[in-house]
């Protein structure tokens, strides 16, 4: 019996740390790598602008775009239906300069803008046919790099979400109506000023020009009197 194999057992099989000390073995030490790998193109760090550094967000909510056009089979077929365009966030924002409004919109995964036109106080949102959850709306639009009218639909996830942007809508259309308005008056006042000194100058003309003739007539007449007294 002492000469019997030992039949193996998890305690001495493995390798394990009990098993280790009871056949008398070392644990190997470990190393940590010090070594240090430079680059061998240095990259500089670039700023990326999204031009919207100067523009205060007056709203934001995610959503889904859709346009009113041709598909791309359907192309000067004059057949056009509601296309997809992306998935993102709808912002409104306001400029801190110029305090102009614009409704901007980016697709999630390319960043790619998607909508970006000014919020035009002549915009009339209606609610899109079967769903009140999404909002029909035209409006000329910058986002493929030329201004062309485009029919948008945006669909939200929630009824209240979908009323919540209407409402921060409306409320920057009546902020956009005042700019105008108050934009236009010195342009309208100038126009008057320019206008009226105008016909002060045309005015000054003509009798300018009136007192050139009665003088000349004056002069014409003195003429001959001179002669006949000289006679």
């Amino acid at each position: 019996d002492a000469e019997k194999e030992t039949e193996p057992t998890p305690s001495n099989v493995g390798g394990g740390a009990e098993g280790g000390e009871e056949a008398g073995g070392e644990e190997e030490p470990t190393y940590e790598s010090t070594a240090i790998f430079t680059p061998v193109v240095q990259l500089d760090e670039v700023e990326t602008k999204t031009h919207e550094e100067d523009e205060e967000t007056l709203y934001k909510m995610r959503s889904k775009l859709y346009v009113f056009g041709e598909a791309m089979l359907d192309k000067g077929s004059g057949k056009k239906s509601w296309l997809e365009r992306g998935i993102g966030e709808v912002k409104l924002l306001k400029h801190k300069e110029n305090q102009r409004i614009r409704l901007l919109m980016r697709q999630e995964k390319t960043m790619k803008v998607i909508a970006n036109h000014m919020v035009d106080p002549r915009i009339v949102m209606q609610p899109n046919v079967g769903s009140d959850r999404s909002w029909v709306w035209t409006a000329y639009d910058y986002a493929e790099g030329d201004l062309q009218e485009e029919v948008f639909a945006l669909k939200f996830g929630k009824p209240q979400d979908a009323e919540e942007f209407k409402a921060a809508f409306e409320e920057a259309k009546k902020a956009m109506k005042a700019f105008v308005a108050v934009e236009d008056e010195p342009e309208k006042e100038g126009d008057a000023e320019a206008a009226g000194e105008a016909a002060e100058a045309l005015s000054n003309l003509q009798v300018k020009k009136e007192g050139e003739k009665e003088e000349g007539s004056s002069e014409g007449t003195q003429e001959p009197d001179a002669e006949a007294k000289r006679d």
